[in-house]
């Protein structure tokens, strides 16, 4: 289903949250649990990875970039008469 787009290998740490960054790289934010604000986002690893439209990226369980095609559409609405 996904594919994988660059090996990086990130360790990740418990209550963090990782994303791909508008720039194509790794970033990291602390997670806001309970009444706790989440923190600031810092680069983890600096990939470049080039977004195609249409695809989904996000780090995977072996902590490389890897991305999936995103659903289009959904249910077609009734015409009104």
């Amino acid at each position: 289903m996904a594919e994988k787009v660059a090996k990086v290998g990130i360790k990740r740490k418990d209550g963090c949250l990782y994303f791909i960054d508008k720039q194509g790289d790794v970033s990291s934010a602390k997670m806001a649990r309970g009444g706790k604000k989440g923190g600031k986002q810092e680069k983890v690893a600096k990939v470049g990875v080039k977004k195609e439209k249409g695809y989904l990226y996000f780090l995977d369980k072996q902590g490389d970039v890897s991305r999936a095609k995103m659903a289009q559409g959904g249910k077609k609405k009734k015409k009104k008469k």
